[in-house]
């Protein structure tokens, strides 16, 4: 078990050692859609990357969740067939988001020994969810 602060300082060492170790400018909050970003997630159960669709109107949430939706079979296709979408995920502060994301579970970011593999997972996840988003973006913002 680790203290607030310890859990704090490992996070950022994981997340450091990942800014270094790939030196590829990620897109995340660079779509120039507002409420569409890309996001990397590490927790103590799982890592996660994918699409959040935040935004406070429901129906601007709804419309771009839809909007992805319409290109299900071709983002299972281009980016994974394990893509799972969840119109209205809790994040851990209980926000309510759209999040279409791949999963790898059994790892924690306490456990060093587990972080090449979500590097890796993350490296390699990624680069997919952002040529999608290039090539389909202007579906994606109807």
């Amino acid at each position: 078990m680790f203290s607030k602060e310890e859990s704090k300082k490992i996070r950022q060492e994981f997340w450091t050692n990942f800014g270094k170790r790939s030196s590829k400018k990620w897109m995340l909050y660079d779509t120039k859609i507002k409420e569409v970003n890309l996001k990397f997630h590490f927790d103590t159960k799982k890592a996660q990357v994918g699409f959040v669709i935040d935004a406070n109107d429901e129906l601007i949430k709804a419309f771009y969740f839809e909007n992805f939706l319409s290109l299900k079979n071709l983002l299972k296709e281009e980016v994974s067939k394990e893509l799972i979408f969840h119109d209205c995920f809790e994040t851990e502060s209980g926000k309510l988001i759209g999040f279409i994301y791949i999963e790898l579970p059994n790892v924690c970011i306490h456990n060093k020994k587990t972080w090449d593999d979500v590097y890796l997972f993350f490296e390699n996840t990624m680069p997919k969810f952002e040529a999608f988003f290039i090539t389909y973006k202007d579906v994606i913002k109807g």
